[in-house]
C-alpha cells in the first residue's frame, strides 16, 4: 500500500518522482482549529462527538496548540496508525520550536528517554530497559498483583461506597509499578501528585512553577534511591538498571533519572485510567456489564474493547516533522507538530464496524491505545495484566457495583493533557 504520509514534490530528475496520496490526494488544509476546541468542556467531556463533526472535512485538521506554533491533529486510523511509524516525525524535542523546549524544561518526565528520543538513541536506550523489564518479571509480578487488588477490595467493600480511582484504579498501579522500581512505600503518594502535575503541559507561570519543583523532587528522591541501590543492590528495577555489567552499555545517571520517571508516570497513570474509563463504561452499559459477569472469560477481550472505546490516552505524545511532508495529502511544514489522536482512531468508522457502540465480545482489532511503532508502550503486557485482574476481581466480588451519580455528573480531566480520565468515580455496590 502506498505510503499515507508520502512527502509531495515533483519528479526531480533523479527518478524519485512525487507520491500521490491514496486517500486524500494533494488536499488542501482545513480551517484552523483555534486551542479552545480541546479545551472546551464539550470537548473534554467527549471528545468522540467533537471528533465525529470534523470527518468530513477529512483526516488532518490545522490546530492552534500550543498557540503560536505550526500543529496539526491527526483524527483518522490509517493516517495515524502511518504517521506513529514515520521516521520523518520524531520525538527528540531539539526538532521542536523554543516555546517546546520551554515546555519540557526541567521536566524529567520530557527528559532524555525512550519517550522523547529516536533511534538509534531510542533503540539503544529501549534495548536497556528492556533487559530489566523482562516478560518473565512481569508475569512473576502476577500473584502480587491478585493480592493487592483483593486488599484494596477488602477495603471498601464493608464500606458500601468508594470513589473507584482513590481508593483503587490508582492505588493498584501505583504500588505495583513502585515495588516494581524499588521505590519505598512512604514516597508512593507523592509519586502520584507528581506524576499529575508533569502531565499537564501548561505554561502558566504557576504550573511551570510547580512542575520545576516537582522535577526537583523527583531527582533528589530519584538520585538517593540510584545511590542506595548501587551500594547494596536488590531485585528490583532500579537496581537491575543501575547496576553495571562487565562489558555491557549503561544508563548515564541523567537518563537513569528520566528513564525511571517515564516508568513510574506511564507505569501507572495508562492503567488507573483504562480501569476508570473502562468500568464508566460498562456502568453506563448494562447489558454489557450483565454479559461480562456472566461470562468472565470475555474480560481479556472486554479490556482491549474499552482500550479501543475510551481508552486512557486521548493522543499521543509529541511529533515533530523534520522535513517537509503531506499528511493524507496536507501539508506539513518542516519543524510543525503533529497530534495522533489515538481516542478519534478508536472511533474511525473506517477501521472498526459500528465504532461508537460498546461491545465486550468484539474481537479484538488493531487500536492503537498503547501506540504503535518504534514507540510502542513497553509495559502494555503489565498494563493488561492488571487490567485482567481489576475486573476479573471488581465483578466477582463487588457484584452489585453501580454509578454512585449521574453520569452527567462527573468531571474529566481537561487542561490539554493527552491524558483521557476522571477526576472521580463515585461508585456504590
Amino acid at each position: 500500500m502506498p505510503d499515507p504520509t508520502a512527502r509531495p514534490g515533483p519528479d526531480t530528475g533523479d527518478g524519485h518522482a512525487a507520491e500521490h496520496d491514496p486517500v486524500s490526494g494533494n488536499a488542501p488544509a482545513p480551517g484552523k482549529l483555534p486551542i479552545e476546541f480541546l479545551l472546551a468542556p464539550e470537548f473534554v467531556r467527549d471528545p468522540y462527538a467533537q471528533y465525529a463533526g470534523l470527518r468530513d472535512a477529512g483526516p488532518v485538521h490545522p490546530v492552534d496548540f500550543p498557540p503560536g506554533m505550526s500543529s496539526f491533529l491527526v483524527i483518522d486510523h490509517e493516517h495515524g496508525r502511518a504517521a506513529l511509524s514515520d521516521p520523518r516525525l520524531a520525538k527528540n524535542l531539539q526538532h521542536g520550536s523554543a516555546l517546546l523546549q520551554e515546555l519540557a524544561g526541567a521536566n524529567p518526565a520530557f527528559a532524555d528517554n525512550m519517550l522523547s528520543s529516536d533511534p538509534p538513541n531510542h533503540t539503544r536506550l529501549r534495548r536497556l530497559v528492556s533487559r530489566a523489564f523482562t516478560p518473565r518479571r512481569v508475569e512473576s509480578l502476577r500473584p502480587r498483583v491478585q493480592e493487592i487488588t483483593d486488599r484494596l477490595v477488602d477495603r471498601m467493600e464493608g464500606r458500601g461506597r468508594a470513589d473507584l480511582l482513590d481508593d483503587f484504579a490508582f492505588p493498584l498501579p501505583v504500588t505495583v509499578i513502585c515495588e516494581l522500581l524499588g521505590v519505598p512505600a512512604e514516597d508512593r503518594d507523592d509519586f502520584r501528585v507528581w506524576s499529575a502535575t508533569l502531565v499537564v503541559p501548561s505554561l502558566d507561570e504557576e504550573a511551570v512553577k510547580r512542575r520545576d519543583e516537582v522535577s526537583g523532587a523527583i531527582q533528589t528522591c530519584f538520585s538517593r534511591l540510584i545511590a542506595e541501590r548501587r551500594a547494596a543492590p536488590r531485585d528490583d528495577m532500579v537496581s537491575a538498571l543501575a547496576a553495571p555489567r562487565d562489558g555491557d552499555e549503561t544508563l548515564t545517571e541523567p537518563e537513569l533519572i528520566a528513564m525511571l520517571t517515564l516508568l513510574l508516570i506511564a507505569g501507572h497513570e495508562t492503567t488507573a485510567n483504562l480501569i476508570g474509563n473502562g468500568m464508566l463504561a460498562l456502568l453506563t452499559h448494562p447489558d454489557q456489564l450483565r454479559l461480562l459477569r456472566e461470562r468472565p472469560g470475555l474480560i481479556p477481550d472486554a479490556v482491549e474493547e474499552f482500550l479501543r472505546y475510551d481508552g486512557p490516552l486521548e493522543r499521543a505524545t509529541l511529533r515533530f516533522a523534520t522535513e517537509d511532508l503531506r499528511i493524507a495529502g496536507v501539508p506539513i511544514p518542516a519543524d510543525s507538530l503533529v497530534h495522533v489522536s489515538l481516542g478519534a482512531a478508536g472511533r474511525d468508522p473506517a477501521a472498526f464496524d459500528d465504532p461508537d457502540r460498546l461491545d465486550v465480545t468484539r474481537p479484538p482489532g488493531q487500536h492503537m491505545a498503547f501506540g504503535h511503532g518504534v514507540h510502542f508502550c513497553l509495559g502494555a503486557p503489565l498494563a493488561r495484566m492488571e487490567a485482567h485482574i481489576a475486573f476479573e476481581t471488581l465483578l466477582r466480588r463487588l457484584p452489585g457495583i453501580a454509578l454512585d451519580c449521574a453520569p452527567e455528573e462527573l468531571s474529566w480531566r481537561g487542561q490539554a493533557s493527552f491524558i483521557r480520565g476522571l477526576n472521580a468515580l463515585p461508585v456504590r455496590f
